[in-house]
């Protein structure tokens, strides 16, 4: 079963050819150990289809009677984004395969976005042209995205696309849609916390707490210590569950 947006139900046909054929078609622009990420050229577009892995038993239940597949969340949650006016890829389908037992197949695709790179390389170069600009860009978008209600839970470096205007601005994309919560108001701790993936550099976190209390008109201090407690706990919880998989493959040796 496929579900098209409007402006590309035109393409129905082909775009349901290259999910048909994702093996067989289409170019590798991510091989991942859980989903493949394929480019599809229909017409003058590129289009990026994603193919989630394919579910456990259990899984293939629960998608198909009692919560919404990855595919399907992250078509609607791009949608809604879209609606609210906050950059990402501009949804185009997703396609749900069952079997008797439940989810057998799931993917979604959007648009590819070109001349972008992730926020990760803002982190991991500090000689980065306008890194500073930047990263306060990124914090206003952040901020309207806070404002209108959105909690990306995979708010991490590597899930912001990052793409320089003409006029020397910045756009900001949100990728890997599929976890988010909507609220009416996000209370200041859950604002944290979500900031709390992006970085583990503290002259970043200096940075950013400054423009966020600049654009909220909290205090700077209060943001500052609260983000760099919630960033050092999950940095703890993150090199402690590495620590705890590399001694359990040790054992498996």
């Amino acid at each position: 079963m496929i579900t098209i947006s409007k402006a590309y139900q035109k393409y129905t046909s082909e775009i349901l050819d290259c999910i048909e054929n994702f093996t067989k078609k289409g170019t590798i622009f991510v091989a991942g150990s859980r989903n493949t990420i394929k480019l599809f050229k229909i017409e003058t577009e590129v289009v990026n289809i994603k193919s989630f892995k394919k579910p456990n038993l259990i899984n293939k239940i629960a998608y198909r009677y009692f919560r919404k597949s990855k595919a399907r969340r992250s078509y609607e949650f791009a949608s809604k984004l879209i609606e609210l006016q906050i950059g990402t890829p501009k949804p185009i389908a997703f396609y749900e395969k069952f079997d008797l037992i439940g989810l057998k197949e799931s993917y979604y695709a959007c648009e590819h976005l070109e001349n972008v790179f992730e926020f990760r390389a803002i982190v991991q170069n500090e000689d980065f042209e306008n890194r500073e600009e930047i990263i306060r860009q990124f914090i206003r978008f952040t901020s309207f995205m806070h404002r209108e209600g959105v909690e990306f839970l995979d708010h991490s470096p590597g899930n912001t696309l990052i793409r320089k205007e003409r006029d020397g601005s910045y756009s900001f994309f949100l990728v890997d849609l599929n976890r988010m919560k909507f609220h009416k108001n996000i209370d200041f701790q859950t604002r944290m916390k979500n900031l709390s993936k992006i970085t583990h550099k503290k002259e970043m976190i200096v940075t950013m707490s400054n423009e966020y209390a600049k654009i909220t008109g909290e205090d700077e201090s209060l943001i500052f210590t609260t983000l760099w407690k919630l960033t050092s706990d999950f940095q703890y919880r993150f090199h402690r569950k590495k620590r705890i998989k590399k001694k359990l493959k040790f054992w498996k040796k």
